[in-house]
């Protein structure tokens, strides 16, 4: 903690502002930082940003660490790829551009040309690609750009053959992709009516509408193709089926993992058939053949399960049924289908017939995670990435016909790697469920208790966290720390029970099982609490809050990043209504005894707490500032200890897709200074 500077925090003005909740008075003496605009919050963040440079400029291994980082990250990286037509496209960094490069290519593994670099769309790098659909045709390609880490997206099109934009240009769209037509002619995709410039960090976000937008027309002439202004929380994501004859919407509500399927043939207008017609379960749709539906579906199997339903007889079968791993994702290939799986969070893929029969499995090249999983119903070729935590992302060819995995492409770090290893290890938590974890640590480490130690965790929203190399860890390892990668109840790693066994009501499972690993790391003598360091982001954030507030005693160090720390606010703020089906609202007195019993914000308290970071973005309009700006005020308040508490708010920055590489490197370089300084 010595190389930590003890400066004091400075004095943030409380209000008397009071709201009351179901007969119970809260006190709110930060309310005005909600208001991200303001000259007042304006001043805040300029003088929490001016403490925190000091206290960090001031370790004297930031420098290190920023050339280090930058060492690092200056390799070639590349995703997987994927194949529209007779033409193969694939996302590539030669190192350290700010963001990746969209590149096509006649072949898998040729050099290809640069089809779109978003590295040219602004000076700062903060403009950043979103989400992107090739025609079938291979002659245009819809994107979409993000400004400053705002979800907010601007969809344009490019003639990929010329390279240049066409001049259609669609404003206010949010949470949407883009589905082309067959013959090109036009693409679905789903906005909503932005508020107003003041309320983009206030504004909620409701009725998102589905629209057609046909090449060459103004986007007031787009045809609209579903509302429900009756729902205002439903949202419409629309895809049209690979051979082009059906438009299939998914219809959400908030980021509940039960959703509506309603099918209509292309060509037609009216009515759709209401293929799944009520919320009971999720169903992703995995394609067809003519008029049978296939989906992926946690209906009655938690795990997950495919089956077929036939649009025009109703008949639903089931093709693969639930087994004991979870189902993650599942590609139509010809001639059957490549399941995704996660055993205790490592993937493994399957190989099946049209009929879930004759399963092969696909020897993967370790421990580790399969990322994008591409290919077509028409074609036995899967494109696919791999990655584990010692081994940066390669992009595979998978041969579904004989089950053949090929490399396309792998990444030179330059890094031996050798020197590490991973293993997996299990905690129980509180009420006896066994937790794991992945540690990866040097080789015959000691377990003397003496080594810093970060646990990451997340646990919220069905996501799985499984092995994936970042090259920041590293720095990390390189510095004598261990690195901890904790699978929580509320991810999606076991599949919808494991999800719902930490949200909600069992919401308090998560920061039980967190606790439990962090003692299991200590009973085993990995580290000890002065060395143990935390850190999650956004759901992860108030992970990372909770577990401050309820066992401070157990680390020495938190990091929190973009976290929903104001519990009982959190639904009134642009999209963070549809976080209610997983953590509940305050709106009702169940939710709000639940809610107030472990928010982060309002469980702070005159004690002693270990030394804190918090990282947001000023532009961060999912998890807005607010929610960091006032766990900061209030904890710098109320905290009795010499240890620090920091604020890092980072401008044209949201919350992290789309950061540039300058960025992310500096935010890397101040975390683990900070850890590495408050855990020494």
């Amino acid at each position: 903690m010595a190389l930590l500077s003890p400066e004091s925090a400075p004095a943030t003005r409380r209000s008397d502002h009071t709201d009351t909740y179901h007969g119970s008075a809260v006190a709110d003496p930060y309310r005005w930082l909600e208001d991200a605009g303001s000259p007042e919050t304006q001043a805040f963040v300029d003088v929490q940003n001016k403490l925190t440079r000091r206290v960090l400029d001031a370790v004297p291994m930031r420098a290190e660490l920023i050339t280090r980082l930058t060492g690092l990250w200056d390799y070639a990286r590349r995703g997987a790829v994927w194949q529209e037509g007779g033409q193969y496209f694939q996302m590539r960094n030669s190192g350290l551009q700010n963001q990746f490069v969209l590149y096509v290519m006649d072949s898998p593994t040729a050099e290809g040309r640069v089809l779109l670099d978003p590295n040219t769309l602004s000076e700062d790098g903060t403009v950043a690609l979103g989400d992107y659909s090739v025609s079938q045709d291979t002659s245009k390609l819809a994107y979409s750009v993000s400004q400053g880490g705002s979800d907010w997206q601007e969809w344009r099109v490019r003639d990929i053959a010329s390279g240049d934009d066409l001049p259609d240009t669609l404003h206010d769209s949010k949470f949407s992709g883009a589905s082309w037509l067959p013959d090109a002619s036009g693409f679905f995709y789903s906005r909503y009516d932005r508020p107003p410039e003041a309320e983009q960090l206030s504004g909620a976000n409701f009725n998102q509408r589905l629209y057609l937008h046909r090449l060459g027309t103004q986007q007031a002439q787009d045809e609209l193709i579903l509302e429900r202004p009756d729902q205002p929380e439903w949202g419409f994501s629309g895809t049209v089926s690979e051979d082009g004859a059906y438009l299939v919407v998914s219809v959400w509500k908030g980021t509940a993992r039960e959703n509506l399927i309603w099918v209509r043939p292309l060509a037609e207008r009216g009515d759709f058939t209401e293929v799944v017609a009520d919320f009971r379960a999720s169903y992703r749709f995995v394609g067809n053949d003519g008029p049978l539906l296939y989906f992926r579906t946690d209906d009655a199997a938690p795990k997950g399960r495919l089956i077929s339903q036939h649009l025009e007889t109703g008949e639903v079968r089931e093709i693969v049924p639930e087994d004991q791993d979870r189902l993650l994702k599942v590609l139509m290939v010809a001639g059957g289908f490549v399941l995704h799986t996660l055993e205790d969070a490592s993937s493994r893929l399957t190989l099946v017939d049209r009929t879930g029969q004759n399963a092969r499995p696909v020897t993967l090249p370790g421990l580790g995670s399969v990322g994008a999983l591409n290919g077509h119903a028409s074609s036995p070729q899967v494109f696919l990435s791999f990655t584990s935590f010692l081994s940066p992302a390669a992009s595979y060819t998978l041969d579904a016909l004989s089950g053949q995995l090929e490399i396309v492409w792998t990444p030179d770090l330059g890094v031996d790697l050798s020197a590490y290893e991973v293993r997996q290890e299990f905690a129980e938590s509180r009420d006896g469920t066994h937790i794991p974890m992945f540690i990866v640590t040097p080789k015959n480490l000691l377990l003397d208790g003496s080594h810093p130690t970060l646990l990451y965790g997340y646990g919220g929203f069905d996501i799985p966290l499984t092995p994936s190399f970042e090259v920041s860890r590293l720095a990390w390892l390189e510095a004598g720390g261990v690195l901890v990668v904790a699978n929580l109840r509320g991810g999606g790693e076991y599949g919808e029970d494991w999800h719902q066994a930490g949200m909600k009501d069992n919401k308090q499972n998560v920061f039980d099982d967190f606790a439990a690993c962090a003692r299991h790391l200590v009973e085993r003598g990995y580290t000890s609490p002065p060395h143990l360091g935390i850190e999650g982001g956004s759901n992860g954030g108030l992970l990372v809050g909770a577990t401050l507030t309820q066992h401070p005693e157990l680390i020495g160090a938190a990091v929190a990043h973009v976290g929903v720390m104001d519990m009982l606010r959190f639904q009134h703020f642009t999209i963070g209504w549809a976080w209610v089906s997983d953590y509940g609202s305050s709106d009702t007195p169940e939710g709000f005894a639940t809610l107030s019993a472990y928010s982060p914000l309002h469980n702070l308290a005159q004690r002693a707490y270990p030394a804190t970071l918090l990282t947001t973005g000023d532009h961060d309009d999912r998890v807005v500032p607010a929610h960091s700006y006032k766990f900061a005020a209030e904890l710098q308040h109320v905290q009795q200890g010499g240890a620090p508490v920091l604020l890092r708010v980072q401008t044209r920055a949201g919350h992290g897709a789309g950061k540039p590489t300058r960025l992310v490197i500096e935010e890397k370089a101040d975390v683990y200074a900070f850890l590495l300084a408050a855990l020494e």
